[in-house]
């Protein structure tokens, strides 16, 4: 039986808080300003979210549990607004630059999550506190010597030109449109997202 399971397929699963269709466009008109040292990968727009709880390796006969408790929350309109600076992730040498985002809703949503999902033990929470946030671009792995025919990464390469400011345009509020589920395929170009289910939010007012 033992060695059943281990055979069990499984999946790496996250829960993100999806952004309207022109708040993705925009940041990727932002990304293709300045995200453009050698350096940085800027993360597709379809790819543009908010991670809420990031569940990761689960098997895939847990998927429809998983969705039930991801629809549990009651849905509501989550405001949010950008932050103007990207921040380097850790500050030192960075591995990725996020966009951060302002919402009292959005936290509170996180704590609902993490706490079904904890409740259901499918989910065990951070230790820091939450920050909403977009991860915007990765960094480039420096090629390190030895290996085989030279294919480990090291570490983070050095980003000469860092990303500027969000225009003012993008600090307008606006409200997140869903809550997700999502698959995560590892790929060597960088990960897949594929949406498994959700629940759609209603916007605030003046959206």
């Amino acid at each position: 039986m033992a060695k059943e399971r281990l055979k069990s397929p499984r999946a790496r699963l996250f829960v993100a808080l999806d952004l309207p269709v022109r708040v993705r466009d925009a940041l990727a008109a932002w990304q293709e300003r300045e995200c453009a040292d050698p350096a940085l990968r800027p993360v597709p727009a379809e790819a543009l979210h908010v991670t809420l709880c990031f569940l990761g390796y689960h098997p895939e006969k847990a998927i429809d549990r998983i969705a039930g408790v991801v629809a549990e929350p009651r849905p509501r309109p989550v405001p949010m607004r950008l932050v103007a600076e990207p921040v380097p992730i850790p500050k030192g040498r960075p591995r990725l630059y996020a966009v951060g985002a302002e919402s009292a809703v959005a936290i509170e949503l996180q704590r609902e999550l993490s706490d079904a999902f904890e409740a259901e033990r499918l989910y065990e929470p951070e230790k820091r506190d939450f920050w909403p946030h977009v991860t915007a671009a990765r960094v480039r792995a420096e090629r390190s010597r030895g290996g085989s025919a030279g294919r480990r990464r090291g570490r983070p390469r050095r980003v000469e030109r860092l990303p500027g400011r969000l225009p003012d345009g993008l600090r307008e509020p606006f409200s997140g449109v869903r809550v997700a589920l999502y698959r995560s395929i590892l790929k060597p170009q960088g990960a897949e997202y594929v949406s498994l289910a959700g629940v759609d939010l209603p916007s605030a007012k003046g959206d």
